[in-house]
């Protein structure tokens, strides 16, 4: 242990005295460790910008859709769907579940009354899938017991609405067999350039107060279920067989939806990892020229060491040492470079989306950056140290 600490000391103090000739190629290792890590780090964030935009339009890993459609003239009301989704909730302890419609209602705008795409869910759904509002606030418990109906809305609904903020607390009257006042409590992006307007409504807002046109068909709604992935499986065949027989004259279906996504997978891993192996050997060709021409200046030195008894294999290992200890440096100053980058890009910028948990700077990016900057500093020190133990004691009288 002496030993090694003695040849790091030694490796140290031998790159201060020759730092000018070695700083080009180290700045060379640097840029290509923090351009590796960099790219690693860069790609993970990537990752949880697609995971967060795949569960935000299928849920998160694992979520089960549960339908049961009508198959016969009698269907099951609204009140017998709500009341076997919350048995099925209770019965198997789901912390997160939401029920889900999709239907049309008639909202009376400035301009004249208007049928909008609505979906009536549980407070549950915005953190099931990531809804994210750019003004106001998406609903919570307690909004079950307002006195009208609260809204989160797109934003071509609002701008119908002749408001540009929600600071004047807009209302719209929703249309139906029993006009009532709505809030609007919050606003979402639309998804995309040309959306029409659209709003959420809490489901038991929307049993209470709405009045679907009837010309959509019978209003039957979905269960989203967030359970953990072990046990999806098992809860697809219990839940389908228990809704089975509890809605006689339905087909009850459950089927998987969200997860991941890994851009990192596949080939791509590899197509990163060989643009900063390809970067740090270029940094290392360097590096290894510079020792050779440091070794041919001091074999003068390592002559007077080799009479003083100094071994071969500590004359290998002390100039091996040099670029390790050099690369090593490089590395580190690579890694903190690229720490600063990552930690600085602004990623709503970037990718059109604020990320909802942003990913910490991984370790296995900095670990790997480190393990290449070293490996490539034993190898551009492995040619160099071969000259330098060839070196004979003659050789110190000779230069």
């Amino acid at each position: 242990m002496t030993g090694l600490v003695g040849a790091v000391v030694e490796a140290w103090d031998e790159l201060r005295i020759h730092k000018l000739r070695v700083l080009l190629a180290l700045i060379g290792v640097a840029v290509a460790v923090a351009a590796i890590t960099g790219i690693t780090a860069a790609a993970q964030m990537m990752n949880q910008v697609m995971r967060e935009q795949v569960e935000r339009d299928a849920g998160r890993p694992t979520t089960l859709v549960v339908n049961a459609w009508a198959t016969g003239p009698q269907a099951p009301t609204t009140a017998q769907y709500d009341a076997e989704y919350t048995r099925v909730v209770e019965r198997y302890g789901i912390e997160y579940a939401s029920r889900e419609m999709y239907t049309q209602l008639t909202f009376r705008f400035p301009t004249g009354a208007q049928p909008v795409e609505v979906r009536a869910v549980d407070a549950e759904y915005g953190l099931m899938r990531r809804v994210q509002t750019q003004q106001g606030v998406w609903f919570d418990a307690d909004d079950v017991d307002r006195l009208a109906p609260a809204l989160v809305v797109n934003e071509t609904f609002l701008a119908q609405l002749g408001v540009a903020d929600l600071s004047g607390h807009p209302t719209v009257v929703l249309g139906g067999e029993t006009p009532v006042r709505s809030t609007v409590i919050g606003v979402v992006a639309n998804r995309w350039a040309e959306e029409g307007p659209s709003a959420y409504v809490l489901y038991d807002h929307f049993t209470r107060w709405a009045s679907p046109d009837p010309m959509y068909g019978p209003s039957v709604p979905a269960l989203n279920l967030w359970v953990p992935p072990d046990m999806a499986d098992e809860l697809t065949e219990v839940v389908r067989r228990d809704l089975q027989g509890a809605l006689p004259g339905t087909q009850a279906d459950v089927w998987h939806q969200g997860g991941g996504f890994d851009v990192l997978e596949g080939g791509v891993r590899w197509v990163i990892t060989g643009i900063g192996a390809v970067a740090l050997l270029l940094g290392g060709l360097g590096l290894v020229n510079i020792s050779l021409v440091t070794v041919r200046y001091r074999i003068r030195e390592i002559g007077i060491r080799r009479s003083f008894g100094a071994t071969s294999g500590r004359v290998f290992f002390g100039v091996l040492m040099e670029s390790v200890v050099a690369t090593f440096v490089a590395g580190v100053v690579g890694v903190m470079l690229a720490i600063v980058v990552i930690k600085n890009i602004p990623v709503e910028q970037i990718f059109g989306v604020a990320l909802d948990d942003t990913p910490p700077f991984p370790t296995s990016a900095a670990l790997l950056g480190m393990a290449c900057a070293t490996g490539v500093g034993a190898l551009a020190g492995l040619i160099p140290a071969v000259v330098a133990v060839r070196v004979k004691v003659i050789d110190a009288i000779r230069y």
